[in-house]
């Protein structure tokens, strides 16, 4: 019977669901066969691995009835006199495993088919679990020992390597991406890698976190560092003037963890833009220099100072502290001290604006998804590899898209003052 519409029309073949394709029947009585017939489900020559060859064996034979014109076993031939010639048995890597299947010729040598292309020995899908594994930071020998337990395929390191390497093209593509012409804020943070290039160094590698005037996030780029903390203003003016060419017109705020020489970079680039230090890596670097058993005192004589109404409520908050703590732990005073024309900023605006602002939370999230991957690795052989691992750690982020629905509920009330407090400037990204 013919699937109709509420106004009684026929339904199109395209409004059709994957899973309406598929006939339960059929696929009960192969799966009841396959367990009768002592054939396993996965794994070479299982069911899987069957349904996969004649499904790409009937699609190769769609293609050539396309391309000579006619069908097979039908009479007129191809108008140029071209004709099937026979098959050619090939072995491809499927998500099923090993699959053999034979794949048409005509005379002429002129199909190229598109569903396995010539000299194609893995489907699309096997690319996409390499790269999965990879994100993950699985090393190439670890993904090849993984291909060869759970499909049964042998893929060389060599093989992987290649595959994870065209990834790199997508990363020179992204990093240079346009971008929106306003930010309300961009995080910029760092995570630490260990390069084994001559000695293992531990480098740092810069993450730019923007949340568009839409309240979505965006990953503006990633940006290796030297080692030893040797970035200044020189280095931080080249990354930001390559975000500004990109399209970035205006930001906001910048939001950061005491990086040196960025306050000058950001005025040089953006004047209207303010710096705001992370609260929270200031509060964590304060306890470094701490006795653990100090801690929760100190903490809680430090919540004052960074709630207060106003700079010179903080300032009173701040003597009091001082005059405390001063004596014993003199580093943490000098260390809120030289911090505190960055961590003022935020006192000036509304609660909503003070929630999204006052950390780099927002991009601590995506820097554990990064450490994941890096702890996995422990050390890389160069720096070009250390941002493959990330870019496509990156990009396997979120996959059901929940993350960027949480992402505009969180911002929608701080995007309203934020449109307010800076004078319509935000506005302008929206235009």
């Amino acid at each position: 019977m013919t699937a109709t519409t509420s106004s009684g029309t026929p339904k199109p073949a395209s409004a059709k669901k994957p899973e309406d394709l598929i006939d339960d029947e059929l696929m009960a009585m192969l799966a009841e066969r396959a367990k009768t017939g002592g054939v396993s489900l996965a794994g070479e020559g299982g069911l899987l691995a069957q349904l996969t060859k004649k499904l790409l064996e009937s699609a190769l034979e769609g293609e050539m009835d396309a391309h000579l014109g006619y069908a097979k076993h039908e009479r007129g031939g191809s108008p140029e006199g071209n004709a099937r010639n026979g098959r050619r048995a090939k072995t491809v890597l499927t998500e099923a495993g090993p699959v053999e299947i034979d794949v048409p010729r005509d005379r002429n040598a002129s199909f190229e088919p598109q569903i396995v292309r010539k000299r194609q020995r893995r489907l699309a899908g096997v690319d996409g679990i390499v790269c999965s594994l990879a994100a993950k930071g699985l090393t190439t020998g670890e993904i090849s020992a993984h291909l060869a337990e759970v499909y049964g395929a042998s893929v060389s390191k060599e093989t992987i390597s290649t595959i994870t390497d065209r990834v790199m093209e997508g990363m020179a593509e992204w990093q240079n991406r346009p971008l929106d012409p306003v930010y309300p804020v961009i995080f910029i943070d760092a995570i630490r890698v260990k390069i084994r290039e001559g000695n293992v160094a531990n480098r740092p590698i810069y993450l730019a976190l923007g949340v568009t005037v839409d309240g979505e996030r965006d990953i503006l780029g990633l940006w290796a560092g030297e080692h030893g903390d040797g970035e200044g203003a020189k280095f931080w003016l080249r990354v930001l003037t390559e975000i500004k060419n990109r399209g970035v017109g205006d930001v906001l705020m910048l939001v950061c963890d005491g990086l040196k020489g960025l306050p000058d970079a950001v005025s040089a680039t953006w004047e209207q833009t303010i710096v705001q230090t992370c609260i929270v890596h200031l509060l964590r670097t304060s306890f470094r220099y701490a006795s653990k058993k100090d801690w929760p005192q100190l903490a809680k004589d430090l919540k004052p100072v960074y709630t207060a109404p106003s700079e010179s409520a903080a300032l009173d908050r701040f003597a009091e502290f001082s005059d405390k703590w001063e004596v014993r732990y003199p580093a943490i005073v000098k260390l809120w001290t030289d911090a505190w024309a960055e961590f003022v900023p935020f006192l000036a605006f509304d609660v909503e604006i003070r929630k999204v602002i006052c950390s780099t939370n927002a991009i601590e999230s995506i820097n554990a998804r990064l450490r994941r991957a890096v702890n996995a690795r422990g050390h890389f052989p160069n720096e070009q590899a250390a941002l493959k691992c990330l870019y496509m750690a990156l990009m396997s982020l979120d996959p059901t898209g929940k993350g960027r629905a949480r992402w505009m509920i969180r911002w929608k009330a701080a995007l309203n003052a934020f449109d307010i407090a800076f004078d319509g400037r935000l506005s302008v990204g929206r235009i």
